[in-house]
């Protein structure tokens, strides 16, 4: 097992959670308060939840104003009695911007697919991001439109049966699961991401998001259409990547495209780091966003 780059023993920077109702829907934030310093957002993945963002958030600086929203179905945000199309987060991600930060731009820092949405949304509103910082989300390789009859008859046959929650013995066992998933997580904080993505239930722990997420969606992913977000960000950018995630080792010729559509790009490779780059090395990880965020500022 790698050594963790954050003590787990360092304080825990103070936080807070709050609901805001976006578009219907309750939606749950972590905040951690800063002191007078930008307005930061942390998106989380597929799967994961806002307050994960924490080992990484004790290492950012102090005077930054944090915020880690729920997806809708994820966390402690509220389930959708719809669908969860991709463009639903973008309209969600706009409507909480509007009431965070109505009339300033603001940083996104975004992982796996928080980091496509960020990605995504900085070129459809630049005018509201200043800075984005992408971990791990580098979209998907392309589905050639042949693809499409497979996938339709995938996805109607997932249609009639929806999915119960996930539900583990006891907490033991679901720290086991999610270290058995990333041996690099130390138990201390595969405990803690375990009660962020779980809640008690007679039965045993049970998994807070939604797992009609765990069902495929009906479309396939269209990359021209996301490189076509991209190209109009203007937003200063940066990659985070894992040496050893397997979304870090796409398609070399694959990558190379994508990077070009990004007018200003800076990238940052973790050595001893998988995908979930916040959790594997989390001091690393603010580190880079840190640098970034200074080295534009004074250009």
């Amino acid at each position: 097992m790698s050594k963790p780059d954050l003590d787990d023993a360092v304080r825990q920077r103070p936080s807070t959670c709050e609901t805001l109702t976006i578009r219907g829907l309750s939606c749950h934030l972590q905040r951690w308060p800063g002191t007078g310093g930008p307005l930061c957002l942390l998106l989380h993945g597929w799967m994961d939840a806002g307050a994960s963002f924490r080992f990484m958030a004790d290492a950012l600086p102090a005077c930054w104003e944090l915020i880690a929203p729920d997806w809708r179905g994820f966390g402690n945000s509220a389930w959708a009695s719809g669908t969860y199309y991709f463009p639903e987060y973008l309209a969600d991600l706009d409507a909480l911007l509007a009431h965070l930060s109505p009339a300033a731009p603001v940083w996104l820092v975004g992982h796996s697919m928080g980091g496509n949405i960020a990605s995504l949304y900085a070129g459809i509103r630049p005018e509201r991001v200043a800075r984005l910082v992408s971990l791990e989300g580098l979209g998907l390789p392309p589905a050639p439109p042949t693809a499409a009859p497979a996938h339709y008859r995938a996805w109607l046959a997932e249609q009639p049966e929806p999915r119960a929650p996930r539900t583990y013995a006891d907490w033991a066992s679901l720290v086991e699961r999610l270290r058995r998933g990333n041996p690099r997580l130390t138990p201390e904080r595969a405990a803690e991401v375990a009660r962020a993505w779980a809640t008690e239930t007679p039965a045993g722990p049970r998994l807070r998001a939604d797992p009609r997420h765990q069902a495929r969606g009906p479309l396939l992913y269209r990359i021209d259409e996301a490189r076509a977000c991209w190209r109009a960000i203007r937003a200063p950018t940066l990659w985070v990547m894992g040496k050893d995630s397997p979304y870090g080792r796409l398609d070399a010729a694959l990558l190379d495209e994508n990077r070009r559509c990004f007018r200003h790009l800076r990238e940052v490779w973790l050595e001893d780091c998988g995908h979930m780059v916040h959790h594997d090395q989390p001091r690393a990880t603010a580190q880079a966003i840190v640098d970034f965020m200074q080295r534009e500022g004074n250009e």
